[in-house]
């Protein structure tokens, strides 16, 4: 008996650590946040839900809506529209039942498409693609995505559409698998290509995140929130990009990514580091170029301009964990607010007692790219 306890010990000990080399650790990151240019008073509340957000997106004529974060493990509802001050089902609670398994990233393009990337749990299950078209209320396109590009401990949690709606790149942060990628999927044909798999662009670095709150460590310190790219961001001509636990924010031309000719070491070569960058989760861009990116650690919004470079734009307490960003109608960006250490590895009391969850508004002066 006392040989088996022994084995048990040293087999435990050796699983943790194992898990910790891989994903413990991690060393502070510098604080980037400057005097903000916009007061906190300028942010407005437009949705409190019961249960935690996870993405938002906003139609051209402001219809706002979002997804319930699959790590608070929703039972109901999964996919939301705010409407006349409630926040209801979209589609019916039985069609997205049919429909969604894990879904997150969400986004909608120039011709009323709502798109909606669904990871299954992490690629235990087949992650897929749903688009919904919202002037008929059909569903017009279901799709899984193979293991090919979407392998077991891959995570598809974010997708931007191109502007001419020919094109949608998608993040996988691949937290477990340690292995991230942006795909390339061709809406006219259905294809989907993954790239840049484990560049040093979309890779996690070993940084450890402190909010305010709580530190981003698990199961004792054994394991680190750690994602590689997470939010994205699509203009006309670049995608912008970077890795939640990564000092960069990197930039690629979508030309190169959608040439299926282009060898990988030539796309990996036209990658391009555009700026430094807090830790981030949600990224959007703006008709001028101005890149937005969350810091999760500072309850803030910064922006990147090419001749201005980075600023903090605004910073509040409100928003616990600024997780995605979508521009609507009148220059407003909405931001998403998952309260993300509030949920991972919570109970579902726990979960329930930190609500109502937000996701809140403020004018930039200037418009959105449409699909971001």
């Amino acid at each position: 008996m006392k040989k088996v306890l022994l084995f048990l010990i040293i087999v435990l000990t050796i699983m943790a650590t194992t898990l910790r080399v891989r994903h413990g650790g991690g060393i502070d990151y510098p604080n980037l946040t400057s005097t903000p240019e916009l007061s906190a008073d300028v942010l407005e509340e437009v949705v409190a839900y019961s249960e935690p957000i996870g993405n938002v997106a906003v139609s051209s004529s402001g219809r706002v809506f979002f997804t319930v974060h699959p790590e608070s493990r929703p039972s109901g509802n999964k996919l939301l529209e705010f409407v006349n001050g409630a926040s209801v089902p979209f589609p019916s609670l039985q069609k997205q039942a049919e429909l969604f398994d894990t879904p997150l990233g969400l986004v909608i393009d120039r011709y009323d498409r709502l798109w909606v990337i669904d990871h299954g749990n992490h690629g235990m299950r087949p992650p897929h693609i749903v688009a919904i078209d919202l002037v008929i209320g059909d569903v017009i396109r279901n799709q899984h995505l193979d293991k090919t590009v979407a392998p077991v401990g891959s995570i598809l949690q974010d997708l931007q559409v191109s502007a001419d709606g020919r094109t949608i790149i998608i993040a996988d942060a691949s937290f477990w698998r340690k292995s991230p990628a942006l795909i390339v999927y061709d809406i006219e044909t259905g294809e989907a290509r993954r790239v840049l798999e484990d560049h040093e662009s979309v890779r996690a670095e070993n940084y450890k995140i402190r909010t305010p709150t709580k530190d981003m460590e698990f199961l004792g310190g054994i394991v680190a929130l750690r994602g590689g790219v997470d939010g994205i961001a699509l203009g006309p001509e670049w995608l912008y990009y970077g890795a939640l636990n990564g000092s960069g924010l990197y930039r690629v031309r979508l030309k190169d990514l959608r040439d299926t000719s282009l060898p990988a070491s030539q796309l990996a070569n036209r990658v391009e580091r555009y700026s430094d960058k807090p830790l981030s989760d949600g990224l959007s861009v703006d008709v001028e170029g101005g890149v937005y990116i969350t810091d999760v650690e500072h309850n803030a919004i910064f922006r990147v301009d090419a001749s201005e470079g980075l600023s903090t734009l605004l910073q509040s307490r409100k928003i616990r964990w600024p997780d995605a960003l979508s521009f609507g109608p009148d220059g407003y960006l909405y931001v998403a607010d998952s309260a993300l250490p509030e949920l991972i590895l919570q109970s579902s009391e726990h979960i329930q007692k930190q609500g109502p969850y937000q996701i809140f508004r403020f004018q930039t002066g200037v418009n959105g790219v449409p699909g971001q």
